[in-house]
């Protein structure tokens, strides 16, 4: 197989006010159709110069979409919310082509997004402020919500549309100018979002694509004029992200990692617990965030649940996510392929069961495919059990009790997401009050919010105070101020140096 760039691969561009610019760095990174392991692109990584030269034309723009009326964003967030509908299959085969999701998982991406979009026209609902009349004698107060100014958003691979619409659409809604830093793994669909924005009325510059690695990001949480920057990644980079960017004044949003569990309850209704579990941990390869990757089988549950999950994986293919009949697509690398193969191994050895290889199972040559793995009796001090893998490995960890389940869960390091499968409403009803985690499902396997709540973790999972999208994410875009008013006869004026009272 040939990983050089062939003639056939094109060259990415930056957008910057309003249109594509060609990147001046000469730095580049090799952009891959995960099915087939060839270059398709050639993405520019930015300098700091370039990085410098995109923020001042956002500040610029920041400068005139802040005074903008909420009709007016609300007209252009409809606009957007419009085409980036009718537009979805084609955004969807580029997600596919790059990232390698089957194409109704890349619709589905598009789909939530879209929520996020539609919270976001409601932005003259959402920015209303509180207003207390004759608070004093003769004095009004009120308070609003204001812009930050210029943002950036640092996006993952694995979600190219939707993690940039948690950021943009709030913040833009909100008066800011954003600037998305993609992944370098698949950043064309970043630049079809751009050219919608356009399309839909927003002014040049308040929207902002740079394309980049590390030195990119950097001058990003380095650069005086950005006020804010949101985060979705692993957690030591989150980390990172957010001790940088504080230390350099900035508002920040990090989110890391995750290890999300499913507690089995003996009473579980098996059928649907196993095909919850299997969608969850094997959609998209693995490759989210929010994906079940430990099934915690209380008591005499972990045989029948192990078997009812063995069973569903033969029927499931593993292919190119364009080809119609695929279930899972390949990885985003072969680097994290072998990576991912890697912990199938270190489980074995460590002593786990493996039930079902990924490793062993017929895949197309060429791309960065394997198959779907399960591991039984995994222990916490496995591997396999303490890391992300951030692919499709499910491992089951069988426990006495559910006390026993719970305090696994709560001892774990990341607290993004989890969910507990059972009917009995006593113990779904303590487990949510007593779960150390953010995201809590019941019999729902990815409980990933709605746009109207927000996303977000404890723990590792989240470095900062404000989850992201939802009101969370209209509070993190704006500052408060209140305003105390009086229109006093200046008949009536002096001089007092005491504090002002309200009575």
């Amino acid at each position: 197989m040939d990983d050089t760039n062939p003639p056939a691969a094109r060259t990415l561009d930056h957008w910057i006010s309003g249109a594509r610019v060609s990147g001046t760095s000469s730095r580049t990174s090799p952009v891959f159709d995960p099915a087939t392991g060839q270059t398709t692109a050639m993405v520019p990584l930015a300098s700091k110069d370039e990085v410098d030269a995109a923020v001042k034309t956002a500040v610029a723009a920041a400068s005139d979409w802040r005074h903008s009326s909420l009709s007016r964003r609300a007209a252009v967030l409809f606009a957007f919310r419009e085409l980036l509908h009718a537009r979805t299959d084609e955004l969807a085969a580029i997600v596919t082509s790059e990232h390698g999701k089957v194409l109704s998982d890349a619709a589905g991406e598009i789909a939530r997004g879209l929520e996020n979009v539609e919270f976001a026209t409601g932005i003259p609902q959402l920015l209303k402020g509180g207003f207390s009349e004759q608070a004093s004698a003769g004095v009004d107060v009120y308070s609003l919500r204001q812009p930050l100014g210029v943002v950036a958003g640092i996006t993952p691979f694995n979600f190219p549309v939707m993690v940039p619409l948690w950021m943009c659409a709030n913040a833009i809604a909100c008066g800011n100018a954003f600037i998305l830093k993609p992944s370098e793994k698949d950043p064309s669909a970043a630049l079809f979002l751009a050219e919608l924005w356009k399309e839909a009325g927003l002014p040049d510059g308040v929207f902002t694509v740079v394309h980049g690695d590390k030195e990119a990001v950097d001058t990003i949480l380095d650069h005086e004029d950005i006020a804010a920057v949101s985060f979705v990644g692993s957690t030591p980079v989150a980390r990172y992200i957010y001790e940088r960017g504080t230390a350099n004044g900035k508002r920040v949003q990090a989110l890391g990692g995750a290890k999300n569990h499913a507690l089995v309850l003996p009473d579980a209704d098996i059928d649907l617990a196993a095909d919850a579990i299997v969608s969850a941990a094997y959609g998209a390869a693995g490759e989210r965030c929010m994906a079940l990757s430990v099934a915690v089988a209380v008591g005499d549950v972990a045989d029948d649940l192990v078997s009812a999950i063995q069973e569903r994986l033969p029927s499931l293919r593993v292919g190119p996510g364009a080809e119609p009949g695929t279930d899972m697509g390949p990885l985003i690398t072969r680097e994290h392929r072998d990576r991912v193969a890697g912990y199938i191994g270190a489980g074995a050895e460590a002593g786990a069961k493996v039930v079902v290889d990924g490793r062993e199972q017929a895949v197309p040559e060429g791309g960065f495919f394997l198959g779907m793995t399960l591991l039984d009796e995994v222990t916490p001090q496995m591997t396999v059990y303490t890391d992300e893998i951030f692919g499709p490995v499910l491992s089951v960890v069988r426990v006495a009790t559910f006390d026993e389940g719970l305090a696994l869960i709560n001892a774990n390091q990341y607290a993004n997401g989890t969910a507990i499968f059972t009917r009995d409403g006593g113990a779904a009803r303590k487990f949510k009050s007593e779960v150390q985690v953010g995201m809590v499902g019941v019999n729902v396997p990815i409980p990933v919010p709605v746009a109207y709540y927000s996303f977000g973790g404890w723990k590792d999972s989240l470095f900062g105070d404000t989850h992201m999208y939802g009101p969370e994410g209209v509070s993190f875009y704006t500052r408060g101020k209140v305003v105390t008013e009086r229109w006093p006869d200046p008949a009536t004026s002096s001089v007092d140096l005491g504090f002002p009272r309200t009575r």
